[in-house]
Parts: C-alpha cells; structure tokens; sequence
C-alpha cells in the first residue's frame, strides 16, 4: 500500500471514531431542568382553593388567550433549555392540577416531544402543585408519592414534595425530589420555621432512602426561597459546597459555591435589584464521583436566554425575568424565576 492510500486510511479511521464518539456523547445526553411557572393556572375557578384571580372574571382577568399564551411560552422555554434536544426530566412548581399539565404536553407547542407527567395533589391554599415532567425513552418511571410537610398551623398549608423513582438506560435508579418550600411572604424570620419543616421532612426521606439503598443516587431540584447558605438548606438538609474531598453519603448543593462567587449578581431570581439562587439543586455524593451515572463537571447552570428578561427599575438597573403580573398588571411575560438545569452522564458498563 502506498503512503498515499495509508495515509487516507487513517483518516478515514480517525473520523468513523470521531464521530462515533460524537454520537456516544449525544446518547448519554440527559438534561435535568426545573423551572418555577409564576402561577401556571387554568381558567376555571375551583371552588376548594383560592384561584378567583385566575379566572376570566377576576382581578386578573385571567382568559383563554393569556393562558395559551402562557402555555406555548413555557413550551417555548423547555425546548430551549434542552437546545434542540428535549430535556429528559423537567420539574415544574406553581402548576395547578392535571388539566394545565395536559394542555402543556398533549396540546400545546411541547406536545411533539410527548411527555409524561407526575403532579402531586397538595392541600395548598392556592391550589399551587409541583410535577415532573418525563421522556419515557430516556427514564422509566418505577414509582411516584408525596409527602406533605406538616407546619404546625393548618392554615398554613404548603406545597407536597413530590419523590419520583425512575430507571435510567443503563441500569441505574434514581430518586428524583421536586419542592416548592414556603413563601417569605410573611417575613423572612416569621416564614423561616415553615421551610425548616420541609427541610426536616426532605432529609427524613432521602436518609431513610439511603437505609434502604445505600448507593441511592438522588436529586433534589425546587424554588426553596431560601438561598444555599440558609438554615433550611445548609444545616437541615445538610447540603454543602461541592469539593474535593466528596463523599457518597452526603447531599451537595449544585449552586453553593456560585451562591458566593456570584453573590448579587448573578442567579435565578432578582429581588429588589440582588440577584441570588432561590432555584436549586441538590444531589448525593456518589452522582458527583461514580464513573456509570454523573454530573457532567459537576456543574450546575442557570438559562439565561433574551426572551426571558425585561428593563429593570433605573434605581436597580440591568435587567429582570419578564414575569407574567405585576400586581394586577398583565405585562404577558413567562415567569419572574429563570430555568436552572445541569447534565447527567450514563454511561454503561
């Protein structure tokens, strides 16, 4: 053979492996998004929660075209984060019930990516649920409950945690936590014992899911109102900064270092001009140092595509998530909370 034709060759070996290797790395693809809605509701008032607002006749003036537009919208940024490939697992809070999550994945713009979904059915006041959304190709859902934190106030019912068991292509389990903690509504210090409850209640279960399997491989994804270094998700959950010196019995906080690197500046939320991480991610040692099922550099990111923004107040310059309402104000934007989303790696053996 001439030097000529070996050459050629080894080209061409050298680009079947390349693009092998590029179509094993789209396989292991499998994005993790969680997204807070901003009051994702139908039109219909349901007379056992405080929805009159969202109807057609009330202070909102909540219709048909706002609500399809919101639907599509919402498509719009799922497909987005997922850049051309549907995210395989999405965790939505602030949705009402199983009539918008089927107008969201049968008939709005998301319905070519056919999703499944998982909703809980909570006994908050505004009738306020968290749910997963699912691709049956990329996970196969084994079991779903949720669990209702008890407050100690029966008037301050909150949102369900929703955990969904589910198994992956290559074999693996994982236990997937959805939360939407309570409100500061109240005032920080007044509503800080409401999300130390829920805190409470989410390290029970992921310990308890440990004494049952040890190499539990969980992910905890939910508006949590508070940021990574309060009580609630630092010392109650136990969630710390993702290091060197990892452990597989531990729960890590995807945006605890960014929390400080970023302080202010940078986050999924703005308040009062201060940006911050209130959208998080929480996830067991072993997904940041098992070498089947991973977080792709162990990072974490928050989508910050145009669309989703607006001039902030001059006095806080910069801008702002385009929300929905301002008060009573329509301004038709998606949501005052930014997607949050990282990668997962599954590699078989």
């Amino acid at each position: 053979m001439s030097i000529k034709k070996a050459l050629g060759v080894l080209c061409l070996l050298f680009v079947i492996v390349f693009f092998s290797g590029q179509e094993v790395d789209a396989q292991e693809k499998f994005r993790i998004m969680f997204y807070n809605a901003e009051n994702l509701y139908d039109v219909k008032n349901n007379p056992a929660t405080n929805d009159e607002d969202f109807t057609p006749e009330g202070k909102l003036r909540w219709n048909h075209h706002r609500y399809w537009k919101k639907l599509h919208d919402v498509s719009k940024v799922i497909t987005s984060v997922g850049e051309g490939y549907p995210p395989a697992v999405v965790g939505l809070c602030e949705v009402e019930n199983d009539s918008v999550l089927t107008d969201l994945t049968c008939k709005a713009a998301l319905r070519r990516h056919k999703y499944q979904y998982v909703i809980t059915y909570s006994k908050d006041s505004r009738g306020a649920n968290v749910a997963l959304l699912y691709q049956r190709d990329q996970i196969k859902i084994l079991s779903h409950k949720s669990y209702t934190p008890i407050l100690g106030d029966s008037a301050k019912a909150t949102r369900d945690i929703l955990h969904v068991t589910g198994k992956v292509v290559n074999g693996k389990i994982l236990d997937i936590f959805v939360c939407h903690f309570p409100s500061r509504n109240e005032g920080i210090k007044k509503s800080r014992p409401y999300r130390i409850k829920c805190a409470e209640l989410l390290r029970q279960q992921t310990d308890s899911l440990r004494r049952v399997r040890k190499d539990a491989n969980i992910i905890i994804m939910g508006d949590f109102n508070d940021y990574p270094h309060d009580i609630s998700i630092k010392e109650t959950l136990g969630a710390r900064g993702v290091s060197d010196d990892l452990s597989a019995d531990r729960l890590y906080n995807m945006f605890y270092d960014k929390g400080v690197q970023d302080k202010n500046s940078a986050g999924s939320y703005k308040y009062r001009g201060k940006w911050g991480y209130i959208d998080q991610f929480v996830v067991s040692g072993n997904l940041l140092i098992s070498p089947r099922l991973y977080i792709k550099n162990k990072e974490a990111h928050v989508f910050s595509a145009g669309f989703l923004f607006e001039k902030d107040n001059p006095k806080y310059g910069g801008a702002k998530p385009l929300r929905t309402y301002s008060g009573y104000k329509y301004l038709g934007g998606i949501s005052d909370h930014l997607p949050v989303y990282m990668d997962l790696v599954i590699r078989e053996d």
